[in-house]
């Protein structure tokens, strides 16, 4: 009788030409998965590597120095960076919890509708999604706007006086979260709807046999059974937030001041308009690692059993 090492080292070995045998019966869904792959090492890994090397230098086009922590050091000690965290922290925690629930809630009215309904509100939901943000920053833009814009003139029917919306600090910030959260969240819709879809009618049939009515039935049986797009949701929406941009260069820049200075916006300024790479870089990826936090402790509290 072989001992029992022999018998595992027969195995492993038995497997590792069955992994290969695999790839090259499959090689020609590699060879479609190749573009992509050099696309994103190109694009996307090298970059990434790149900028945490300069994270560490005084970063010139010609002779770059090495600065060693002195970067985030910097980051840490920047008045700028704390603001601009806060704006952000703001930005997200109201608008996230927005966008998720309201997604959920939406969807689950558009649900027990019938086939050609829910087509037509899926499609109505995601277009905003598909619609380039600089468009929408720009109508957003002529509604904020204090002579002739669409709120003040609602204002105005109530006897109010103009609000600067975008002009003053106090408001500005919460111009944009508002605007955040009147835009439908599209991808969220569109997932709860097949998650919904794809729950077993067998469950509701059984609490409906228990006398469960329609709100215990999506609190008890739906809303648990969508914590796995919850939490997917969640870090999308999340991630989304902290690098919020294009609303803040294209109606406030940062301003008045820096009320809606934001975290992408001021790398952006650091790096393209002060041309310091390396501290741009730094800030970079200490918002990875912000990023990454919550990440972490959004898993736990909303993570699930399967």
């Amino acid at each position: 009788m072989k001992p029992v090492h022999q018998t595992a080292n027969a195995v492993v070995q038995t497997k590792k030409p069955t992994i290969w045998l695999q790839m090259k019966k499959n090689y020609s869904a590699y060879l479609f998965l190749l573009p992509k792959l050099i696309l994103f090492i190109a694009f996307i890994a090298i970059p990434v590597v790149w900028a945490f090397i300069i994270s560490f230098q005084e970063y010139k086009i010609f002779g770059s120095e090495w600065a060693g922590l002195d970067n985030y050091i910097k980051v840490f000690k920047s008045d700028a960076f704390y603001d601009a965290l806060g704006n952000t922290f703001l930005f997200t925690v109201v608008t996230v919890p927005f966008n998720v629930i309201s997604a959920l809630i939406i969807a689950s009215l558009i649900h027990p509708l019938g086939k050609l309904s829910q087509s037509f509100f899926r499609g109505a939901f995601y277009l905003p999604t598909v619609t380039s943000m600089v468009i929408v920053a720009m109508v957003w833009r002529w509604m904020y706007n204090y002579d002739f814009g669409l709120f003040n003139y609602v204002l105005g029917w109530f006897g109010m006086e103009p609000l600067n919306w975008l002009g003053q600090s106090s408001s500005a910030l919460w111009a944009l979260i508002i605007m955040q959260c009147l835009i439908p969240f599209g991808v969220g819709i569109i997932l709860y709807l097949a998650s919904m879809g794809s729950i077993s009618h067998s469950l509701y049939e059984a609490a409906t046999i228990d006398g469960a009515n329609s709100f215990q039935k999506w609190y008890r049986i739906t809303l648990p059974l969508l914590k796995p797009s919850t939490l997917y949701l969640v870090l999308l929406s999340t991630i989304g937030s902290f690098q919020v941009f294009t609303q803040i260069i294209m109606m406030t820049g940062g301003g008045p001041g820096t009320a809606t200075e934001t975290l992408v916006h001021l790398i952006y300024k650091t790096g393209f308009r002060d041309f310091e790479f390396g501290f741009a870089a730094a800030q970079s990826v200490v918002l990875f690692f912000i990023i990454l936090l919550f990440s972490i402790i959004q898993f736990r509290l909303l993570r699930y059993d399967d």
